[in-house]
């Protein structure tokens, strides 16, 4: 380990967030973005830790932050000390009569579009000093935003955040299925062989996919359902929202699969037609710092989301075509 010599200082809440950030993401650009900060603050900021507690804190390599020895033992620290702080702040919220408490609520859009509103407006019936501040954004953004103690729950797909930072837990509030969306021209329900049955300009569309762009992990999944049932397809488009890919197919420039829940947030059914596929449904979860779960208003919000989430009507959904069902295996429901 390399000798820095010790300055002394502050070692303050905001440089231990600092810390944490830039040893989650691996990135002092990332971590500046993820916390609202300039690069030269955070860098400053960091090397005044560093100074304070006399050693590096992390090996700069390759554009890379790693954490060294030292950086290591002090994470879980770092982490208790941000967890502690932030539980200060929610019980001194909650004692103090203020008028007003803000909440603050990340996720991906076809939630927040769905889910979000009835659990607000339940809550807000037997809690009416609550405000709500709300982001759309990628999973990863909402993850970010939440790690960062910058948001207090996040909304997302439980996929999206297989391994959870120490301190935090999640609650399935929805069972969402994927589903094929096609221009509503396209008339599957009794296609056995596409090439033989269906137009060519229908065919032409049914083999043109939209997809969307979020982790190998997801799209390869679609992909090898692409790759079984339609041999033929091409990708024509990739969008970064599943409200976008939805879109692109509405406007005729071909199909995708994404959960039902995006095309009831994204104007429903309309000029579209909603198949079944046999995939596994995506499971949308409530992320939350742990304690939340026996902290008011917190707790009674996360209920309100499972509650709305169990309520949501998803669009008509038609069974799975029979040249999908006989590729996959599933029957027709």
């Amino acid at each position: 380990m390399n000798d820095m010599p010790r300055l002394g200082g502050e070692i303050s809440p905001r440089r231990l967030q600092i810390f944490w950030a830039v040893a989650h993401v691996g990135s002092m650009t990332k971590a500046a973005k993820m916390l609202g900060v300039t690069q030269p603050s955070l860098s400053q900021q960091l090397s005044s830790l560093e100074a304070s507690v006399g050693y590096p804190l992390f090996e700069r390599r390759s554009n890379a932050m790693h954490l060294t020895e030292l950086g290591i033992t002090l994470l879980p620290k770092a982490e208790h000390v941000l967890r502690s702080l932030q539980e200060l702040e929610d019980e001194v919220a909650q004692g103090s009569g203020a008028p007003r408490h803000t909440v603050r609520i990340a996720g991906a859009t076809s939630a927040m579009r769905t889910i979000v509103p009835p659990a607000l407006l339940a809550i807000g019936r037997s809690l009416p000093n609550l405000d709500f501040d709300l982001h759309e954004g990628s999973p990863g953004e909402a993850l970010d935003l939440l790690y960062a103690r910058r948001v207090n729950l996040g909304i997302l797909a439980a996929a999206a955040a297989m391994e959870l930072s120490a301190g935090f837990q999640q609650t399935t509030i929805h069972e969402d299925p994927y589903v094929l969306i096609v221009p509503d021209e396209i008339d599957l329900g009794d296609v056995g062989d596409p090439v033989r049955e269906l137009s060519p300009g229908n065919l032409h569309l049914l083999n043109s996919t939209v997809q969307f762009v979020y982790g190998t992990q997801h799209t390869r999944l679609i992909q090898d359902w692409y790759d079984a049932v339609l041999p033929n397809n091409r990708v024509t488009a990739r969008a970064r929202s599943f409200e976008l890919a939805i879109e692109m197919v509405r406007h005729r420039l071909g199909v995708c699969v994404a959960p039902a829940l995006s095309v009831a947030g994204n104007g429903g059914s309309k000029g579209l037609r909603v198949y079944h596929t046999g995939l596994e449904a995506r499971r949308v979860a409530a992320i939350y710092p742990s304690q939340y779960r026996r902290q008011e208003p917190y707790a009674q919000l996360i209920d309100q989301l499972e509650s709305a989430g169990s309520r949501i009507e998803l669009p008509a959904c038609e069974p799975i075509p029979p040249f999908v069902a006989a590729v996959t295996g599933h029957r027709r429901t």
